[in-house]
């Protein structure tokens, strides 16, 4: 495709980022592009466009030669990997906001490329309105970039800042994120994590080179959290935020994972609220730079699809820079962690698998301790998900071994140990 081409679009999907697309689209007449057909699965719902641009049949859409763009905006993941394959193999470039389709099919997407040398782009699959994926494909070399902290999941986000700032139990937050939309009548994928987990594989691809699914990174979401935890938080000034990680150890490999944790207030993803999603990238020159917009949307997912589409008209294809012209990096479980407990009995905490226990609470009611264990523990056993137990990671979690022997050190000239 060249800048002067037209990208003539078939799109599959007119819900809400879909719908979205084509409004933004007849706002944007420069952009020389147009949806010929949409592909929908319900042929009886009243929408906001003629009728003749809808059909129910794929085919219309994958088969037609004038059609040279296929834009994917359906949840169902194994039916969008299949409008996507046959679109790439139909030598058709693809734009994709199926995170847990790309998630799930990373490999055989990468191998797709490759061997059909078409663009598949999927900016709006990450964190909807920030242009992240992009800024990690061209602008950070992987040598200098240290970490990743983000916050992808505007549901969660929302939640969690009504339970802080306006004290609503967990229960009560869920319902009122339902009533406005920031969350689905069965809000699983989201309040258990695995929203946050599927976009956290896409970005580690980008940022890393790794490629790996969910079953290979540590991910909860904030189903066991708590008023007393939101309590425990506001007493030590900390607010509570689901956190995707990723940095590079001293020893080249990458710790990552998606947890609860405290963040101080001064911290950028502390200012990141409501339906609202935000991404720290810390690099070996650029020191820090903050990535803030909407995660969620009809019109801010929208835009990221139609960056996308835009990109399209200079033939822009992601490199894989990290994958392919570098040696990728590989995930570890050997660190530390600062973790934060709250539970109801003793009993059910293997304390034995701590390296130290910093602090501990035993009131009758709910008890906390915040202590030092080894990623390995929470990482091969789910313990700590269990029996009402809620864990939450301390503000700058991560401990590798060169500083767990300074900090035992210090503990033991603190107790006077020599």
């Amino acid at each position: 495709m060249t800048a002067h081409r037209r990208l003539t679009i078939g799109l599959f999907g007119f819900g809400v980022v879909g719908e979205g697309l084509y409004k933004v689209l007849h706002q944007t007449d420069s952009l020389n592009a147009q949806i010929k057909k949409i592909c929908i699965k319900d042929p009886g719902k009243k929408r906001n466009a003629p009728e003749e641009l809808f059909t129910t049949d794929r085919d219309e859409l994958l088969n037609d030669e004038s059609i040279n763009v296929i834009v994917e905006v359906i949840s169902e993941a194994d039916a969008a990997f299949e409008i996507v394959s046959t679109a790439l193999k139909n030598g058709k470039a693809v734009v994709s906001s199926s995170k847990k389709m790309i998630s799930e099919h990373l490999t055989a997407l990468l191998k797709l490329q490759m061997e059909t040398g078409l663009p598949f782009l999927c900016e709006s699959s990450a964190c909807a309105s920030i242009p992240v994926i992009r800024n990690l494909e061209e602008y950070y070399d992987n040598d200098l970039l240290h970490s990743l902290r983000a916050i992808v999941n505007g549901s969660t986000n929302y939640i969690l800042t009504k339970m802080f700032e306006e004290k609503l139990d967990f229960k009560a937050a869920v319902i009122q994120a339902q009533q406005l939309g920031f969350a689905e009548a069965d809000p699983t994928l989201d309040v258990e994590g695995w929203d946050a987990a599927y976009k956290w594989t896409i970005l580690l691809c980008h940022a890393y080179g790794i490629v790996a699914s969910t079953r290979d990174i540590l991910f909860t979401g904030i189903q066991n959290v708590n008023e007393n935890d939101a309590n425990v938080g506001r007493e030590k000034n900390y607010e509570i935020r689901l956190v995707a990680q990723a940095k590079k150890l001293l020893n080249g490999r990458i710790a990552a994972f998606v947890l609860p944790q405290f963040v101080k207030h001064d911290d950028h993803l502390s200012f990141v609220k409501n339906e609202y999603n935000g991404v720290v990238i810390e690099s070996s020159f650029a020191d820090k730079q903050f990535f803030y917009g909407k995660g969620a949307g009809s019109f801010p997912t929208a835009s990221a699809v139609l960056s996308d589409i835009s990109a399209l008209r200079y033939d822009y294809r992601y490199e894989y820079k990290k994958l392919y012209h570098h040696t990728p990096n590989q995930l570890t479980q050997d660190f530390y962690v600062r973790v934060y407990l709250s539970f109801d009995e003793w009993s059910y905490i293997p304390r034995e698998k701590f390296e130290w226990i910093e602090e501990w609470h035993a009131q009758e009611g709910r008890k906390y301790l915040i202590a030092v264990i080894h990623f390995r523990h929470l990482a091969e056993d789910d313990w700590w998900k269990k029996h009402n137990t809620s864990l939450i990671l301390a503000p700058d979690p991560i401990i590798e071994d060169m500083e767990l022997r300074k900090l035992k050190k210090k503990s033991l000239e603190l107790a006077g140990i020599s």
